[in-house]
């Protein structure tokens, strides 16, 4: 069971009765203690997101318990609540690691507002414990992009839990590092993790390469195999493109959910096992789901949780740090040194529309260790594919201000006898400046909208919009 997002201490009653009745209003979970030594009890159990203190109390003061918790647990923030006219309390509470300090008496409101902000950053702080360039395991996930901010953050929210996940995102996004990251960052990451793509597997042997098999079940089955879902127990199975799973699996599948055991194929004697499910596909299950294709009931049982991975183009601030790393990796592993990158080769990237991914992003780059001739990368360089991308093409070909090579784009459309092209335009003029509004301001919304001059509902409709085309 999770623990409450947020922890008061205070041994002052009417205190706690009046952030509980707040919080609970916003939907945070919290605990109560009057003291720091309860506390301090119950954290060794688990750990909250957020712990908010008073900082005049018997036994231990607020300054004490927050130099423990910094000792224990340095990312967790602790806001010191402290009277109006305790200056000095202020400046050591800030210099004695508190996130914040809320005076008393003190607005509800800003309580409020400032342990959102708390959260916020203690959800950061767990995202980047998952954003990490390499591993000792070798997962590597890269992105500043708000979009795969959101996929850190999911992550760090799920790193105290076994639930299910439903992973969605194009072919080559990287669902198989996300599902892996789940895994190292979970109660789990001790076990196995164990891939299965389901699209990679004749049909006929799917049932024996998840559920195992008993010699003699069919021909060629010379001995007992164990399948994935025993080489999983107590870890991670993670089942890539689930929506290729055929039917009657399926079926298997979710009375294996549900009863937590299965029979080996020709077996008799049934195995209990203890397997997290993290699923993934870029197919639309729902509409699977309507079109008879994928049970409804084993598509709700894996839909607990679902983590959406932006494609590339929806990422295009990362091309330049993902380009980099690649570059590095392939350099590694042919034993050369690393090239760089020109300028206007990384722009030329950025206005691709990779329509494989990172997975063609890493190709590229491999290809470009081998195939360019200098030691920096220059647009000349580039696959021949990525060369022929007329948007890229043209921009690359335009100096001057965007009004420039906006005109050189209309006529270049003109001249290809191409009609309606303000509906082309205005679109993609409106996503570049709400992707760029929302990078600017790290994905908070309501920012982004004044900065555009939208309303925060204008904002929201237009981003349903592109995703919906």
């Amino acid at each position: 069971m999770n623990p409450e997002q947020v922890w008061i201490v205070d041994d002052d009653s009417s205190i706690r009765w009046v952030l509980e009745r707040a919080f609970k209003g916003e939907n945070i979970s919290c605990a109560s203690f009057s003291n720091a030594d309860d506390l301090l009890a119950a954290i060794e159990y688990s750990q909250p997101d957020v712990i908010i203190s008073d900082i005049r109390m018997p036994k231990m003061d607020g300054m004490t318990l927050l130099s423990i918790i910094n000792d224990k647990f340095p990312d967790l923030p602790v806001i010191i609540m402290t009277a109006h006219s305790d200056l000095d309390s202020a400046v050591n509470a800030y210099q004695g690691g508190a996130f914040e300090y809320l005076p008393k008496p003190f607005d509800i409101d800003d309580a409020l507002n400032l342990t959102k902000r708390a959260l916020i950053h203690a959800q950061e702080q767990n995202a980047k414990k998952a954003t990490v360039t390499k591993t000792e395991n070798g997962v590597g996930i890269i992105g500043e992009a708000p979009a795969m901010q959101e996929v850190f953050r999911a992550i760090g929210r799920l790193s105290r839990s076994s639930i299910s996940v439903l992973i969605n995102g194009e072919s080559g996004t990287g669902k198989e590092l996300v599902a892996h990251a789940l895994h190292l960052h979970s109660p789990r990451k001790k076990n196995s993790f164990i891939p299965l793509n389901m699209a990679a597997i004749p049909k006929d042997l799917i049932e024996s390469e998840l559920f195992g098999h008993e010699k003699g079940a069919f021909t060629g089955a010379n001995s007992v195999r164990q399948g994935r879902f025993e080489q999983a127990h107590g870890g991670t199975l993670f089942l890539d493109e689930i929506g290729d799973m055929p039917i009657d699996v399926q079926t298997r599948l979710l009375r294996v959910l549900a009863d937590g055991q299965f029979y080996r194929v020709g077996g008799h004697n049934p195995i209990k096992v203890d397997v997290r499910i993290i699923a993934a596909t870029h197919q639309n299950l729902e509409d699977r789901v309507n079109q008879g294709e994928f049970r409804e009931d084993l598509f709700h049982r894996l839909n607990v949780i679902r983590v959406h991975i932006p494609s590339l183009k929806e990422r295009k601030e990362d091309i330049e740090q993902l380009a980099k790393h690649f570059l590095n990796l392939a350099a590694n592993e042919l034993g050369v040194e690393c090239k760089t990158i020109s300028r206007e080769a990384i722009k030329f990237m950025q206005r691709c529309d990779w329509p494989g991914n990172v997975r063609q992003l890493e190709n590229t780059c491999r290809y470009l260790t081998v195939m360019a001739s200098g030691q920096e990368i220059l647009v000349d360089d580039l696959p021949e594919e990525l060369s022929q991308n007329p948007v890229a093409a043209i921009s690359a070909q335009v100096s001057g201000g965007w009004q420039e090579q906006l005109s050189s784009w209309v006529d270049e459309k003109l001249n290809q006898g191409s009609t309606d092209i303000l509906s082309t335009a205005i679109p993609e003029f409106e996503k570049i400046c709400l992707d760029r509004a929302l990078n600017f301001t790290h994905g908070h919304k309501q920012e982004a909208a004044r900065k555009l001059g939208w309303g925060r509902n204008t904002l929201t409709r237009k981003l349903k919009e592109l995703q919906d085309s």
